[in-house]
């Protein structure tokens, strides 16, 4: 696991990562279009959100299908973009008019892993073909020195 350390913490795989405690999270709960970059996103962080996008915490932005997911955030010198589009299925997101919902880390890294929390399932996912998958493992394993 990735250890990371507020304030010059880098987000390369949520997946991985581990969040300080004094990192919070914040959806933006209004369609975005996906098109905007840094200060598109970083004006939504503090008008719609309500937020100072300059304090280091992570404000994640959806569109309106909910296939594509953008997590902003400032990096001690400049923005950072972490872009994820879904090949199948989407993101369970609540999209309401309030503008912002916080939530915790690891419902971030849920969200990101297709689970959706309200019904207690996974979400579809895309993934290879099992041929590909095969391929994957063999390669995988020649890598390692194990067959």
């Amino acid at each position: 696991m990735k250890r990371l350390c507020a304030p010059s913490w880098r987000l390369w795989s949520c997946r991985d990562a581990e969040f300080p405690a004094a990192i919070k999270v914040y959806l933006c709960t209004v369609p975005c279009d996906m098109r905007r970059s840094f200060d598109g996103l970083s004006m939504l962080a503090e008008h719609v959100i309500g937020c100072n996008p300059y304090a280091g915490h992570l404000w994640l932005f959806s569109n309106r299908r909910t296939d594509r997911v953008k997590i902003l955030y400032w990096d001690r010198d400049g923005w950072a973009i972490w872009y994820k589009r879904l090949e199948a299925g989407t993101f369970q997101f609540p999209f309401v008019e309030t503008g912002r919902k916080e939530i915790a880390a690891w419902e971030l890294a849920v969200l990101l892993e297709g689970i959706d929390l309200s019904q207690g399932k996974r979400r579809k996912r895309y993934s290879l073909p099992a041929a590909k998958q095969e391929e994957e493992r063999e390669k995988a394993g020649k890598e390692t020195g194990t067959s």
